[in-house]
């Protein structure tokens, strides 16, 4: 069945972003990510063997939660984490991998910086535009992309910290994704408490209604 990214994101308002040094340690940092509640994960392909971490973050994952594969370039690529059990894709831009994806069946975030992008990103497949990298024009540039799509779900990604989230969400973000300050270096073998500590701490923030 066919995942509507698009809803997911909407809910779970997170999306985390895994890019590490080490296999077992990605696996240990998404794992963990999943029993804190963080529903929707991504790992990067410039994480060594990061297919492999797909499958095992697939297998543990709980109901209703999207393991997803990051920085999906080709059409070859596509294949692979298909193969792995992918849920989504996530691409760092318009690429040949979105059309490809979208013939799978396969939804995508496709990352787009200018409008021209994004509406290039839509058209070819993309279910949602990764904003990226979105701390370039933080809250007030996603605000001014999207005054003329208001029908593109825009996630956030690039820079977010916790003090931008608020106003990322006012912006109209659907999701905002989040690497290194929410997985700093986890997923290469960093602390994972630490890592549980700052899962628990954005979620809460993600939770807050937007313009409070």
């Amino acid at each position: 069945m066919t995942v509507d990214l698009a809803a997911e994101l909407t809910a779970a308002r997170v999306l985390a972003i895994i890019r590490g040094t080490d296999t077992a340690a990605a696996i240990a940092a998404g794992t963990a990510l999943l029993e804190e509640g963080v529903r929707v994960v991504e790992v990067a392909l410039t994480t060594p063997d990061a297919v492999r971490a797909i499958e095992a973050l697939r297998a543990v994952a709980p109901a209703g939660s999207l393991v997803g594969a990051g920085t999906v370039l080709t059409a070859a690529d596509v294949e692979r984490v298909a193969a792995a059990g992918a849920q989504f894709v996530v691409t760092p831009a318009v690429v040949e991998s979105i059309p490809a994806a979208a013939r799978r069946g396969l939804p995508v975030a496709a990352g787009a910086l200018t409008p021209t992008e994004a509406y290039t990103a839509l058209r070819m497949g993309a279910s949602v535009v990764k904003l990226f990298p979105a701390s370039v024009g933080g809250p007030a540039y996603l605000r001014a992309v999207r005054d003329p799509f208001p029908q593109i779900p825009f996630v956030a990604v690039g820079g977010v910290g916790l003090a931008d989230v608020p106003g990322y969400f006012r912006a109209g973000a659907i999701a905002v994704g989040l690497g290194g300050p929410l997985v700093g270096d986890a997923a290469s073998g960093g602390d994972l408490d630490a890592l549980r500590a700052r899962a628990r701490t954005y979620l809460a923030a993600v939770r807050e209604p937007a313009g409070s």
